[in-house]
C-alpha cells in the first residue's frame, strides 16, 4: 500500500522575481511523496497565482482522495497518471507532483536513474539559461554581473524593453532568450523583432496573449527569430494549435500534468516539426531534477529554479556554467532535505 505524504514550503527568491504578470519574493510549493517499502519517490508542484493554483487547494484535494491514492497498485507510472487524470480532473499541477513522485518511486524500485528507465541516452544535453527578472536597468545589470552564465533568459513586457536589452548587451556577449509572458501587442512585437535579432536574441517566448494564434501566425511569417509558445501551450491539446503560429513550444511539467503527458507532447512536437523546450516554474531541485532527466530529448531548457532561490529542499542536482549534472542516483537522483 502506498504511503502518501506532503510538505509545503514558501521558498525565498534571491531577488524579488518580476515578470509582466507581477512580482513575488517567495515561491510557495508543495512537495509530495509516495512511499512503498524502503523506497520513497518525490514530486513537486509550485503554486502559481495567475493559474489560480494554491498550496492549500492542492492539500485539500490530496486529503479528499488520500484513501484512493494510497490503495493504488503502482505497477506502471503511465497507468498511474491516467488514474490521477480521472481522479482529480483538471488539477494539472497536483497531478504533475504525484506523477513525478510515481516515476521517482518506480525508477528507484527498478534501481535505475529515471532517464535510463525511460530509455533515454545521456548525450547532447542543452545548457540551461539563467533568468534575469524585470527590474531597474541598474539592478538587472548587477544581477547579470553577479551571475556570469553562457546564456540568459531576460523577462520583458514593458515599453522600455529595448533600452534595457541594449544596456544588458553592453555587459556580455552571451546569447539572450526573451520571455514577454504575453506582454506585447502585435505592433510592438513587429517593431522589436529586427532589433532583437541585432542584439543576439536567439528566441522569443510568448510575445502576444495566449489566444492570439492568428496574429502569431502573421508574426511568425515575418520574424527573424524563433518564436516559442508558453502560455499558448499548456497541455497536450494545445500542441497542434501551435504549429502555424510558433516555431517551438515550451513545455512546463506543472502545466501539462507531469512527465507522462510531457513525453507525449515531445513526441507529437517532433512529428509536427516543432522545436521543443522545457521550462521552469521556479521549482526547487526536486521539480528541476524531473526536467533534468529529460534533457537529451530537448532542444533548449530553462531549469534554473534552484539558482533563483535562496533555499532548496533537496540535494543532488548540480549546475556547472549552464550544464546540469545528475548525481547518478536512482530515480530523480536527488535526496529530500526538507522537514519530514
Amino acid at each position: 500500500m502506498l504511503q502518501l505524504k506532503y510538505y509545503s514550503f514558501d521558498l525565498a527568491f534571491e531577488y524579488p522575481f518580476t515578470i509582466s504578470k507581477g512580482t513575488k519574493t517567495h515561491q510557495p510549493t508543495l512537495i509530495t511523496s509516495l512511499g512503498l517499502g524502503n523506497f520513497t519517490g518525490y514530486g513537486e508542484a509550485p503554486a502559481i497565482t495567475y493559474y489560480n493554483v494554491t498550496v492549500p487547494q492542492m492539500i485539500e484535494s490530496l486529503e479528499a482522495k488520500r484513501g484512493l491514492i494510497e490503495r493504488y497498485a503502482l505497477t506502471d507510472p503511465q497507468r498511474f497518471w491516467h488514474f490521477l487524470h480521472h481522479l482529480i480532473p483538471g488539477q494539472h499541477f497536483l497531478i504533475a507532483a504525484l506523477d513525478i513522485s510515481g516515476w521517482d518511486l518506480f525508477a528507484q524500485m527498478r534501481r535505475m536513474p529515471l532517464y535510463q528507465l525511460l530509455g533515454i541516452k545521456w548525450e547532447h544535453t542543452p545548457l540551461t539559461d539563467y533568468t534575469i527578472g524585470m527590474d531597474t536597468i541598474d539592478n538587472m545589470v548587477a544581477k547579470l554581473h553577479a551571475h556570469p552564465w553562457p546564456i540568459y533568459k531576460i523577462k520583458v513586457g514593458s515599453a522600455d524593453d529595448i533600452d534595457v536589452l541594449r544596456k544588458l548587451r553592453q555587459q556580455t556577449n552571451a546569447p539572450f532568450r526573451i520571455d514577454a509572458n504575453e506582454g506585447w501587442t502585435f505592433d510592438e512585437a513587429r517593431i522589436l523583432l529586427p532589433e532583437l535579432q541585432r542584439l543576439n536574441v536567439k528566441m522569443v517566448e510568448q510575445p502576444l496573449p495566449k489566444q492570439c494564434y492568428d496574429e502569431m501566425k502573421e508574426l511568425k511569417a515575418l520574424s527573424p527569430i524563433p518564436l516559442f509558445a508558453d502560455e499558448s501551450c499548456c497541455t497536450e491539446n494545445d500542441v497542434k494549435k501551435c504549429v502555424d503560429s510558433f516555431h517551438g513550444i515550451n513545455i512546463k511539467l506543472t502545466k501539462c500534468g507531469g512527465i507522462t503527458p510531457a513525453l507525449r507532447m515531445i513526441k507529437e512536437a517532433r512529428t509536427l516539426e516543432l522545436k521543443v523546450m522545457m521550462g521552469s516554474m521556479n521549482e526547487s531541485s526536486i521539480g528541476s531534477a524531473a526536467i533534468a532527466n529529460l534533457l537529451p530529448l530537448l532542444d533548449d531548457v530553462d531549469a534554473d529554479g534552484p539558482l533563483l532561490l535562496k533555499e532548496d529542499v533537496a540535494e543532488g542536482l548540480k549546475y556547472d556554467h549552464g550544464n546540469i549534472k545528475l548525481s547518478g542516483g536512482n530515480g530523480l537522483g536527488v535526496r529530500f532535505t526538507g522537514k519530514k
